[in-house]
């Protein structure tokens, strides 16, 4: 009878999966040319770095672990598709950059393993491949995010922000982060090239008033004008940390902001459970907290959905309470 892996045996493996996407992410970022992404239904753009990401996580992680389902953002059937063989061509080259014993059909099936309907039971992995997929075609900030969800709650997550600056403070330090953080234990930094690991705690300041929030970049992912109602109830007076991806999360869990909010901008939206489930195991290990509109914790037992909640608040703890009454009383909940 097989014994299934600790949380903290998968970490290293889960590391290493997310350090190999993130660097193939910024290689491709850096020689992006027209053509590199197409349009999924929805419009968003899925670029060669999206499907390449999820192809050597999945395949890494299915080495380590292979009987844990991933539910992962993408699939391969655009990739299948008569006339997407350039794109396809593209995506197995960045691929077979670090994997080069992978096959062409390797890479495709690897994509497909994030097929998951995800549920309340078991092991699985939850991955976003690209978060803050505009920001990466504007080559600035994204996220390559990765969690472990048992029993429907996250015990490990992993960060890889390639574009994000190791020191807000200091440019000169370079950029490139990694943020990991097991349940219970220590949120830690290191780099995308430097394995070093270093100790993250969120911002001590205890006065909202005082605190620098954070919010996305694109209007069509939060309500800036609550975000700054909101604020204004709080009597915050910096004025907001615009950025993309789950990079946000890290941003509090490291201090760089104490509140992070992202307020539903239409009626019946639901969120991703892959747009957050790594970044919320990050900001708990730092000290911070994360709810949903009404101040109830994010359910991730769902499926691949967080349809039991509305909207997402993340703050250092310090006065989450608050936060969370200011957002009520703005949005009438």
């Amino acid at each position: 009878m097989s014994v299934s892996p600790s949380v903290e045996s998968l970490r290293g493996a889960a590391v290493d999966a997310v350090v190999a996407a993130s660097r193939v992410c910024r290689e491709v970022q850096a020689r992006l040319v027209e053509g590199a992404s197409l349009q999924k239904g929805d419009k968003s753009p899925v670029t060669v770095a999206d499907f390449a990401a999820q192809a050597i996580v999945s395949h890494l992680l299915a080495e380590v672990a292979p009987g844990v389902p991933m539910v992962g953002e993408e699939d391969a059937a655009a990739l299948r598709e008569p006339g997407n063989e350039a794109l396809r061509s593209k995506v197995v080259a960045s691929v077979q950059a670090v994997l080069p014993t992978l096959s062409a059909e390797g890479v495709l099936a690897a994509i497909d393993r994030g097929t998951y309907g995800g549920g309340p039971n078991g092991r699985h992995w939850v991955l976003d491949p690209i978060d803050g997929t505009k920001g990466f075609l504007r080559l600035d900030q994204y996220a390559v995010a990765l969690a472990l969800i048992e029993d429907g709650a996250v015990v490990l997550g992993v960060l890889g922000c390639p574009n994000l600056p190791i020191d807000v403070d200091d440019e000169a330090a370079g950029r490139g982060c990694i943020f990991v953080a097991i349940k219970g234990g220590p949120a830690v930094q290191r780099g995308v090239d430097d394995p070093t690991e270093h100790p993250i705690s969120v911002d001590p300041v205890a006065d909202p008033a005082e605190a620098r929030f954070c919010e996305s970049v694109e209007k069509a992912h939060t309500s800036q004008s609550d975000s700054a109602m909101v604020a204004q109830r709080l009597g915050i007076q910096h004025p907001p940390y615009r950025i993309d991806s789950q990079c946000k999360y890290a941003a509090v869990a490291r201090g760089d902001a104490a509140v992070y909010l992202r307020l539903p901008t239409r009626p019946g939206y639901v969120e991703k459970t892959w747009d957050h489930a790594a970044g919320v195991a990050v900001i708990e290990a730092a000290g911070g907290t994360v709810t949903d509109c009404r101040g109830a914790p994010l359910d991730f037992s769902i499926g691949r959905t967080l349809e039991k909640n509305k909207g997402v608040i993340v703050t250092n703890g310090r006065f989450h309470e608050q936060v969370v009454a200011a957002v009520r009383a703005q949005m009438g909940l």
